[in-house]
């Protein structure tokens, strides 16, 4: 279902390293929940490469489904809501 903030978003590194220490899993353990390489999550937290769209929806939903909110306001954000979470 589309969703116009959603498009507006820009998930850059810091969300995902950010949303990884709320949830206190390793690289490692997101990639598997995203099914992606963990070389993927290495390479794109670091900054040195940005996956494609499709691989970054994968990797933003698998840290949604644990109850992880991102915001883009005036400055980028992660808050946890595990009330949100789907993952019980």
């Amino acid at each position: 279902m589309p969703d116009v903030k959603r498009k507006e978003f820009n998930f850059i590194p810091a969300h995902s390293r950010a949303a990884r220490g709320l949830l206190d899993i390793t690289q490692e353990q997101l990639a598997a929940a995203a099914g992606v390489d963990v070389e993927t999550i290495r390479r794109f937290e670091r900054g040195d490469q940005r996956p494609y769209q499709s691989t970054l929806a994968k990797i933003r939903e698998a840290l949604e489904r644990r109850g992880i909110e991102f915001t883009n306001g005036d400055s980028p954000g992660v808050r946890l809501r595990p009330e949100h979470s789907i993952l019980q």
